[in-house]
């Protein structure tokens, strides 16, 4: 069998290192020359060794400090429902107060920005068309936990009491109850998670490593007549969830 890359043996064995113990919690690890030296490779090999066990969350970097053991962080559970629509309010401040945390919200609405192709497609309308674009970096406890891109229609919503989101009487209501009170019932909601690696921008909001891993899930809400009216770009660190799909069975009569 072909012999291991030289960087994924080191790695593996400072791994082995760590979960045995030899460094605490909050530790900094020797530099990466004087690991080259005890591991007798060159400095990129340890490099990228320390570089792969901070995607895998095992340690952290600081800048011109080093790398550090890494705390185990909670889990949160992100259950994905037909439910959580249906209490009122927002859905994730909802979810949080279930878990026994206090959920808050930071955001940033730009009306008439136009739809790029890909939102455009997702909304069934076209290029260019005017949408309200909304940015949230979701909380709990007041650590950072989530990120979201919000894109609405002008078309349906411009002139109403709700074309921004976050302002208004129905701040922070949710997309679901929102758009109940100007007449459009929202039916189906739709979820396709990909898997991803944080970006710097990323990393940085949330707190967490460049490279860790996520999720993305790309949300589209529909109404009775299939029309999109919402559609968002979710950022999830697995880090500090886990995500469930509760799915309902219809039972037969």
């Amino acid at each position: 069998m072909p012999r291991e890359a030289p960087y994924l043996e080191v790695a593996d064995d400072l791994r082995r290192r760590i979960k045995a113990g030899e460094w605490g919690i909050g530790e900094k690890l020797p530099s990466g020359a004087v690991l080259a030296t005890e591991y007798n490779v060159g400095r990129n090999v340890t490099q990228r060794a320390l570089d792969r066990l901070v995607i895998e969350g095992l340690l952290q970097g600081r800048a011109g400090s080093g790398r550090f053991v890494r705390p185990p962080r909670e889990r949160m559970r992100m259950i994905r429902s037909r439910h959580r629509e249906r209490r009122g309010g927002s859905p994730f401040r909802a979810d949080m107060n279930e878990q026994g945390k206090v959920g808050a919200w930071e955001s940033h609405s730009q009306a008439r920005v136009p739809a790029p192709d890909d939102i455009a497609q997702r909304l069934a309308i076209q290029p260019g068309d005017h949408c309200v674009r909304t940015t949230y970096e979701f909380m709990a406890d007041g650590q950072p936990v989530q990120l979201s891109t919000s894109w609405e229609p002008m078309a349906i919503t411009d002139g109403t009491p709700i074309v921004l989101p976050e302002m208004g009487p129905l701040a922070g209501a949710g997309v679901v109850e929102r758009m109940r009170t100007i007449g459009v019932a929202v039916d189906t909601a739709v979820e396709v998670p990909r898997p991803g690696r944080a970006t710097q921008e990323e990393a940085n909001l949330l707190g967490i490593s460049v490279g860790d891993l996520l999720m993305r899930i790309e949300r589209t809400y529909y109404d009775g007549d299939g029309r999109p009216v919402e559609t968002a770009d979710l950022v999830v660190p697995d880090v500090r969830w886990e995500i469930a799909y509760e799915i309902g069975i219809d039972r037969g009569e």
